[in-house]
């Protein structure tokens, strides 16, 4: 019997290397699949997800990591997977600047943001108003800031850690304001997805074998962590394992009620405000 490919698409980051260095070391097999790898950043992932090219009705890759802001638009092909959440646990995406350090400093100015479908530039249009931005690569706003190309910067993935070794003052953290504002709940930032094409048994073998690959991840973390760090964009070991804990948490082993009700209060908000087209149904799997 021949081997089915399976096409998973995740971020050149340290936490997704490392849910899915189980897989990707082999140390976690799925009988009769073989897992290939494709590594983009998240504005890509969300993009590709939500093309279907002129000859096919499918997005190209089966499983996929995607922004929770982009989950709306794709909620017709894809089901969550109860396993590979990114969630903010009083921390998330971080407004900085060198000249500013208040919101009302920002009106009428103009903030780096990371991409249009991502969860960060979604939290920023929720919740300010009279600033513009101007969306990015993620990797390039902290030098935009030092070029005086924009006056501040929305900060995802490991530069929520640094920027202040680097003397940058902090504006808004969207993680904390979250948990302010909706009393508790985590933030969900990035989910993984499985095409829904697949059918409900393999997405949940799917999701049992991330879940896997997270687990032996912890449990070998002297090899996970390492494998993670490739892919650290200039942080120690220290900072990466920091990073990666952040980030893969109990909620992404499993969101549970908790994740899945932060996920209807994000989509509820961002009906609200006009940003997302509607409140999508959802079921985890």
């Amino acid at each position: 019997m021949s081997e089915r490919i399976i096409k998973v698409g995740h971020s050149p980051d340290p936490d997704d290397a490392f849910m899915f260095y189980g897989l990707a070391s082999g140390k976690v097999k799925l009988d009769g699949i073989t897992i290939e790898h494709m590594l983009e950043d998240i504005q890509s992932l969300n993009e590709r997800a939500m093309t279907v090219g002129k000859y096919q009705h499918t997005p190209q890759l089966e499983v996929t990591a995607i922004s929770a802001h982009a989950f709306p638009y794709i909620a017709d092909k894809y089901w969550i997977m109860r396993t590979g959440a990114s969630m903010g646990e009083g921390y998330g995406p971080v407004i900085i600047s060198r000249k500013y350090t208040s919101l009302n400093e920002l009106k009428g100015k103009t903030v780096g943001t990371p991409g249009p479908f991502t969860t960060a530039t979604l939290l920023f249009k929720i919740f300010t108003e009279g600033i513009h931005n101007i969306d990015m690569p993620f990797d390039s706003i902290m030098l935009a800031i030092d070029e005086e190309k924009i006056d501040a910067g929305l900060l995802i993935h490991e530069g929520q850690i640094t920027y202040q070794s680097l003397g940058y003052n902090k504006i808004l953290d969207f993680g904390e304001l979250w948990e302010k504002e909706t009393n508790g709940l985590p933030l969900p930032l990035g989910l993984d997805v499985v095409r829904k094409d697949l059918g409900e048994d393999l997405a949940r073998e799917l999701s049992h074998g991330l879940k896997e690959s997270i687990a032996y991840g912890y449990a070998h973390p002297d090899e996970a962590i390492p494998y993670a760090m490739q892919w650290g964009r200039g942080i120690d070991y220290k900072l990466g394992e920091k990073f990666v804990k952040m980030y893969v948490s109990e909620l992404t082993i499993d969101m549970g009620e908790k994740g899945k009700r932060a996920l209807e209060v994000l989509f509820e908000r961002g009906v609200k405000k006009k940003l997302i087209p509607s409140f999508p149904n959802f079921e985890l799997y």
